[in-house]
């Protein structure tokens, strides 16, 4: 993540008014009825927000103003689907400022790279993924747990490293092979943990997971004979 001395005002700014009108439109889309009605989705909307912030603590944080950590989004957009995971990782990061570990100027910023554009990487790879309706669990749990995490989290690089060259505070790897060496040294991690959360969670409590349809992953297979 970005301290707010490695941008300019115009990204600051602009940045914040974008995250404040996309998390609006995420709550106008929330299903408020039914999160009130139901304990179990208000438990795992609280426990991603918690588990986001315990796992976003986790950080190496350099002195240029560079902030290392996990994102784990992907799992939580898979989980709670699209509304409630921009929420969760709002108010994970409003904790965060008020615990004195994000910088506050760079709440948009921030926003966008560890929230707005994993779930968006997350949701396009599902929901492609879903309009061939296939019924092999594995394609889920490859494609939209551990492949869209690993695009999630080289995405959120490549947008920060696009800001910092806009800001003028880039500086490049001396060589390609050190770029893709950072670029893995991410990547595989981040697959790894969405992926296996994931895993988990269709194996143990498919209910639980929005953008999971047991039914047709779950059915039995055809048998021509019977």
């Amino acid at each position: 993540m970005l301290a707010a001395s490695l941008l300019t005002s115009i990204q600051l700014i602009s940045a914040l008014v974008l995250y404040a009108g996309i998390v609006l439109w995420a709550l106008a889309c929330v299903p408020w009825v039914e999160l009130i009605a139901d304990a179990r989705r208000q438990h795992l909307l609280f426990g991603s927000v918690f588990l986001l912030c315990v796992l976003w603590m986790v950080r190496r944080e350099f002195d240029n103003g560079l902030t290392f950590h996990f994102i784990g989004v992907t799992a939580v957009a898979l989980l709670l689907d699209w509304p409630l995971a921009i929420l969760a990782g709002t108010l994970s990061q409003v904790a965060l400022v008020l615990l004195g570990f994000d910088d506050a100027l760079a709440f948009g910023i921030n926003g966008w790279l560890r929230v707005l554009v994993p779930v968006a990487v997350t949701m396009l790879i599902s929901q492609t993924l879903e309009r061939f309706k296939p019924t092999n669990l594995f394609s889920y749990i490859f494609v939209s747990g551990f492949l869209a995490g690993g695009l999630a989290a080289m995405t959120t690089i490549l947008l920060g490293m696009g800001l910092l060259a806009w800001s003028g505070h880039l500086a490049s790897p001396d060589t390609a092979f050190e770029f893709i060496g950072y670029m893995l040294l991410v990547l595989f991690p981040e697959a790894f943990i969405n992926g296996t959360v994931i895993t988990a969670l269709v194996v143990f409590s498919p209910e639980w997971v929005e953008t999971f349809d047991s039914d047709r992953y779950f059915q039995e297979p055809f048998d021509p004979d019977r």
